[in-house]
């Protein structure tokens, strides 16, 4: 028995001294990844509606712990995902189940909790994004081009019809704005207005009722600083809303805009009736009272864009060219009752013609303001009333100032020099806007990926065939994600991707007009036929 013991013993030892230790399993760590054969891009804004992701390992996978471990997500939402071990289980393919939302981001995201076949967690957790591309199928039937144009404009006009406030009838600032009306919006959405009238989406009798009403709560109930307008006031009570601090009073620039819009109207409503006889009277009226050259601060240097009844001067912004306001210097001089002279003008705004650019962009020469142009309002606010087609002064040119600055605009979206997603020569478009963080003024000087889709289309006279593929584009190819209850939406952003849900009155109301003064002239017709207008042109140097 004894000896069988020690046999045993003998065993043990044996077996403790001849075995070898045991193998360290074998760590997992990530190697690489791919998308659609694309290596390494953690960041990939091309990937197809069913995307094959492969993620590669530097050992043998436990297929036990793939599925717990791997997610993809959009939103915050899990999509489902279909995932296959291959290469020795050192890899993962996964492809979605269904076909992916084009243009949407989604994150793929392998947890720690993945582990190797000998029971080693993954090192450290990966995770990669992607943008899926744009689904280039027709979004709405084909029709034809001037079909689409009505289409977009009588959309685009609910904007200011359907939700104009219902007791002034001016347009709301954006369309979550309650009753924060827009001084500027309204002088477009007046011009909106005619436009409805002549495709036949309102009567004329309809557009007189709107207007008079406008006009009573303009004349009678809204509160203004020496005749002139506040950028914001109560669509309710006509009281001023202050747009910033100290911007609490008049506002020159905004006021010029509803002015335009209420001398077009004048000379659109020319009939003998008594009530249209009453609302030429009346616009005539608002006009007249206000005060453009208490704007100068009593000299003829130059004109001020803002005064408060409690700040006074105190904002000291000046309105020197070339920007969007030369409509507020021709109304000055125009005023029949508060002129600014010539002197202001050559002085204040031309800079006696420091506002001369005279460089070249993209084999385009600029006549006027900042390089590459800047943002594309400056080539619209003005020139939605005042045609721009045979305008000439000492200082320029302003067609080929119009079309230049936007085909400067629209060559620097298709060089896409800062590579955004989505910028094309039907994808263009730089202007002032949403972002997804808050307004902004975009341009080739401060481009951020936004593309705002009134920069294109109000556009439309000066870049006939540019504008009408970017409006093929966002309707047809982009059509599910822009277009919506009053037209397309402020802006997007396809490196984001982020679309707007907002409606802005500065932008919607140029879409329409100007898509009118591509198809009939209709608006620069009836402003230019204004006679104080037309003598305000002439007083500043201008020939039209």
């Amino acid at each position: 028995m004894k000896y069988m013991h020690l046999s045993l013993i003998v065993a043990l030892f044996c077996f403790m001294g001849c075995s070898k230790p045991p193998v360290e399993a074998d760590p997992l760590n990530f190697k690489s990844y791919s998308i659609d054969g694309v290596k390494d891009n953690f960041n990939y804004s091309n990937a197809s509606a069913l995307p094959v992701i492969t993620l590669s390992f530097t050992s043998r996978a436990d297929p036990n712990a793939v599925d717990g471990s791997v997610h993809l997500y959009t939103g915050g939402i899990q999509v489902p995902i279909t995932t296959t071990l291959f290469n020795s289980d050192s890899s993962i393919r996964i492809v979605p189940r269904d076909k992916l939302e084009h243009i949407t981001k989604y994150t793929l995201q392998v947890t720690n909790q993945l582990r190797s076949a000998g029971g080693v967690n993954l090192s450290s957790s990966v995770e990669a994004s992607f943008i899926t591309r744009i689904d280039s199928s027709d979004k709405f039937s084909r029709i034809p081009d001037d079909s689409l144009l009505n289409l977009i404009q009588r959309q685009t006009f609910k904007y200011f019809w359907d939700f104009a406030h219902p007791v002034s009838g001016l347009a709301r600032e954006r369309n979550t704005s309650g009753d924060i009306v827009t001084s500027g919006g309204s002088g477009f959405g007046v011009m909106c207005i005619l436009v409805g009238i002549k495709r036949g989406f309102i009567s004329r009798q309809q557009g007189l009722e709107r207007l008079s009403k406008i006009v009573d709560f303009l004349k009678n109930k809204t509160k203004r600083h020496h005749g002139v307008f506040p950028h914001w006031l109560n669509g309710a009570t006509g009281e001023t809303i202050p747009f910033s601090q100290k911007d609490d009073g008049g506002d020159l620039v905004e006021t010029s805009y509803l002015i335009a819009g209420l001398l077009a109207a004048k000379e659109y409503f020319d009939g003998p009736s008594d009530g249209e006889t009453k609302l030429r009277n009346d616009m005539v009226n608002i006009f007249e009272t206000v005060e453009w050259n208490w704007h100068t601060k009593g000299s003829d240097q130059v004109l001020y864009w803002h005064w408060s009844p409690k700040y006074n001067w105190e904002m000291n912004h000046e309105l020197r060219g070339w920007n969007e306001a030369l409509i507020t210097y021709v109304l000055a001089a125009s005023s029949p009752t508060y002129p600014i002279s010539k002197v202001t003008y050559d002085q204040g705004w031309a800079r006696n013609g420091a506002m001369k650019n005279n460089k070249t962009f993209y084999n385009i020469p600029l006549p006027l303001g900042p390089d590459l142009g800047g943002p594309l309002f400056f080539a619209h606010y003005t020139f939605l009333g005042i045609d721009p087609g045979k305008l000439k002064d000492p200082y320029a040119d302003y067609w080929s100032q119009v079309v230049n600055h936007t085909k400067i605009n629209y060559e620097y979206c298709k060089a896409n020099p800062k590579k955004f997603n989505g910028y094309s020569a039907s994808c263009w478009g730089l202007t002032a806007s949403d972002t997804k963080n808050g307004y902004d003024a975009h341009s080739p000087t401060n481009d951020k990926g936004v593309i705002t889709p009134t920069a294109a289309l109000a556009s439309l006279p000066f870049t006939p065939k540019p504008s009408m593929d970017a409006l093929r584009f966002f309707y047809y190819t982009l059509g599910d994600k822009l277009y919506k209850q009053y037209g397309f939406v402020d802006a997007f952003n396809l490196s984001e991707p982020w679309f707007a849900s907002s409606f802005l009155a500065i932008d919607q109301g140029p879409i329409i007009i100007m898509i009118e003064n591509y198809r009939s002239g209709m608006i620069w017709e009836y402003t230019m036929k204004n006679k104080d207008i037309q003598s305000g042109l002439t007083k500043l140097g201008f020939s039209y």
